[in-house]
């Protein structure tokens, strides 16, 4: 019993690297080629986050219901579906229906998996190595996450319609490796302590956290505001690539060298994170995303590319360092409802503001846009520190 239960880490792992393979990751450039506006672009982006939403407290109650193998079975048979109407559809509605399901098949997966596997290690009488097993799931995700994108970078200008056929055979691999895991006993009992979340207990809680937490909730929205800027800038940085004529070899290279970038950032983080306090850093990831938007203006392409790198980088960076702060600040028992009101939070952030900058792409350029938004998160920094000037002068 305990070698096959041992045997689902082998298992979670081939799951990981098939369902986390970024082959349609450059989707913005594929949607382009099938006619769509930024403006539709941006709106389907924010369909994925309104149906994200909606979907994340019906699939984790049907994860206290069910099976995990019954609801990552779902998830990758919805990530097929998704990828079969990408490939099939020609009108906006049903590109909007595939984020949806898109959207289903994230949700149904978020943090399933790695709850089958600890499970599956308690079984086991193994849980002393859950430390290593989540590190090789990270190693995991980043290296099929990334080989998805290069390989996606060779096909853009060859057969794109490939890309979605492989995201198809991919999501089929990662279904034949969830119905050879075993489902772990301890599931039902661990199951009958922990209570479901609720919508009312998400907003609840913000409520009180937002009202009494000042330093959790500024550090939440700023999160929000910049994660959500430079996904912004990484997505639609596609849509430049398309207009300068980047060849498939070209965009795949840039991608490698940006997940280098990234995966250097990452292992910066303790160093950042130890040396400069909280304030510090905000005060400095604030006005160095300002100066990166500024500095788009320059319209210069060789600028834009290190710009988009910085972007990455700023990104990767902020991730564990913020998780890190909200563990160190949020209760266990409230660790999870105030996690998830950051991801809403984002969701939130995505949803009007990606959109917006399609739009202002399609009636500027590239340059312009984030330029634009440079300038509007200038004037919000300078009223928020002219505010707080006169706030404690008094």
């Amino acid at each position: 019993m305990k070698i096959k239960y041992a045997a689902n880490i082998g298992k979670g792992y081939v799951y990981t690297f098939f369902s986390f393979f970024g082959i349609t990751s450059l989707w913005v450039i594929y949607l382009q080629m099938q006619g769509l506006s930024l403006v539709e672009i941006g709106l389907c982006e924010s369909i994925f986050h309104i149906a994200s939403f909606g979907f994340e407290v019906p699939t984790g109650v049907l994860a206290d219901r069910f099976s995990y193998k019954a609801v990552l079975i779902a998830g990758r048979i919805a990530a097929i579906l998704s990828a079969v109407m990408m490939l099939t559809s020609h009108t906006f509605l049903m590109f909007a229906l595939s984020f949806v399901l898109n959207a289903l098949s994230y949700n149904l997966q978020s943090g399933t998996i790695d709850a089958l596997m600890y499970d599956s290690l308690i079984e086991s009488h193994q849980t002393k190595t859950y430390p290593r097993v989540i590190g090789t799931v990270n190693m995991l995700f980043e290296f099929g996450d990334t080989s998805g994108v290069v390989l996606a970078g060779f096909l853009v200008h060859w057969h794109f319609e490939l890309t979605y056929v492989i995201a198809i055979i991919i999501g089929v691999f990662a279904l034949i490796s969830i119905l050879m895991m075993k489902e772990p006993q301890i599931t039902s009992s661990k199951k009958q302590i922990q209570a479901p979340m609720t919508i009312k207990s998400i907003l609840t809680t913000s409520y009180r956290v937002f009202k009494t937490n000042h330093v959790l909730r500024n550090l939440m929205f700023f999160q929000a505001a910049f994660d959500g800027i430079c996904t912004s800038y990484y997505f639609y940085f596609q849509s430049l690539l398309e207009k300068a004529h980047f060849s498939g070899w070209m965009i795949s290279t840039l991608m490698i060298i940006s997940a280098a970038v990234n995966i250097m950032s990452i292992k910066l983080t303790p160093t950042i994170q130890k040396r400069f306090a909280k304030r510090v850093l905000i005060i400095g990831l604030s006005w160095g995303l300002v100066g990166l938007l500024l500095t788009s203006w320059f319209n210069w392409l060789p600028v834009l590319i290190g710009l988009f790198l910085v972007s990455q980088a700023g990104s990767s960076l902020v991730e564990p360092i913020f998780s890190s702060y909200y563990n160190e600040m949020i209760d266990s028992n409230q660790r999870a409802t105030l996690l998830s009101v950051a991801s809403v939070l984002f969701s939130f952030t995505m949803i009007g503001l990606f959109p917006f900058i399609g739009w202002l792409v399609d009636h500027l350029n590239f340059s312009g846009a984030f330029g634009i938004i440079g300038c509007l998160l200038t004037g919000s920094l300078l009223a928020f520190y002219t505010k707080s000037y006169f706030k404690y002068s008094r």
